[in-house]
């Protein structure tokens, strides 16, 4: 039993105690590293929160330790009779006001900074289906394209790490999936969202997104990535039986790897909506 514990302790010690970027981390604490400026804000906010919080936490913790010694029956054989303090109970509503204002004039920032969609350099429309997303790309003087991105299973997941289609460090079990969707560094990004059949949610942890994908309604966010990497999420919405099998992964990278790879897609994804036009015309 000794032995286990001892095991246990020395595997938590083995690995990190932060939250990585872009996807969990086994034993993690706090946030998952921001990427874009609104994910930045959001980590800001919650840090400064949490000295707020912390600070009136003691102040109480200090009060009720003072009551205890102070008031207690050995320290008053004779209790006081005060029953009321006119500076005391305009202090106790007063303060926690002001702190309410305080708090709230970073959290209206907060909800601006995410709320107001700045000039975009693309657009990518996202639809949640059960149950995995499709990606649409809007092109400006050109054909619009779209893809499915659906979750590799263990199977699929082990023989795309053999043959080198992703490093092993980026496909986490249950998060890497057959298309990721794929944006450039630096690059205002606005994200359309939708849903095809039940609400989902749309989330990028390290992104700052979490938008509701409702059938029959359009809902926007963006993000501007600020450094190259592969970026999960998931739906973060109970949409059905598979819910917890419907990852999101963007891949962030330099403009020119960009430019590759939309001219690859616009290709394999063009042909796979032909071919998909065929089936159904041919099934008719």
């Amino acid at each position: 039993m000794a032995a286990a514990s001892a095991l246990a302790l020395a595997m938590a010690a083995s690995v990190p105690a932060l939250a990585g970027t872009g996807m969990p981390t086994p034993w993690q604490m706090n946030l998952q590293g921001a990427a874009t400026p609104v994910s930045d804000y959001i980590h800001w906010f919650h840090d400064w929160l949490n000295i707020i919080i912390t600070v009136i936490t003691l102040f109480v913790a200090a009060l009720l330790v003072y009551v205890i010694f102070k008031f207690n029956e050995k320290a008053n054989p004779v209790p006081s009779k005060t029953t009321h303090n006119a500076l005391l109970e305009v202090a106790w509503t007063i303060i926690p006001v002001l702190i309410l204002v305080v708090i709230a004039i970073p959290s209206f920032r907060l909800l601006k900074l995410q709320l107001e969609l700045p000039k975009a350099d693309m657009t990518v429309k996202v639809t949640g289906k059960q149950w995995y997303w499709s990606y649409e790309y809007a092109q400006d003087g050109g054909s619009p394209f779209g893809f499915d991105s659906l979750m590799l299973d263990e199977k699929a997941r082990a023989e795309a790490i053999a043959a080198k289609k992703i490093a092993a460090e980026e496909a986490p079990r249950l998060l890497a999936v057959d298309n990721e969707a794929v944006v450039p560094v630096g690059k205002v990004v606005r994200v359309q969202v939708t849903g095809a059949d039940v609400i989902h949610k749309f989330t990028v942890p390290s992104f700052g997104i979490k938008i509701d994908a409702i059938p029959g309604r359009l809902n926007e966010t963006w993000f501007k990535a600020e450094r190259e990497g592969i970026y999960y999420g998931q739906c973060s919405f109970i949409c059905g039986q598979n819910h917890a099998y419907m990852p999101i992964a963007f891949r962030v990278v330099s403009q020119e790897r960009y430019a590759a790879w939309l001219a690859e897609a616009k290709q394999k994804f063009a042909n796979a909506d032909d071919a998909g036009r065929k089936l159904a015309a041919a099934s008719q």
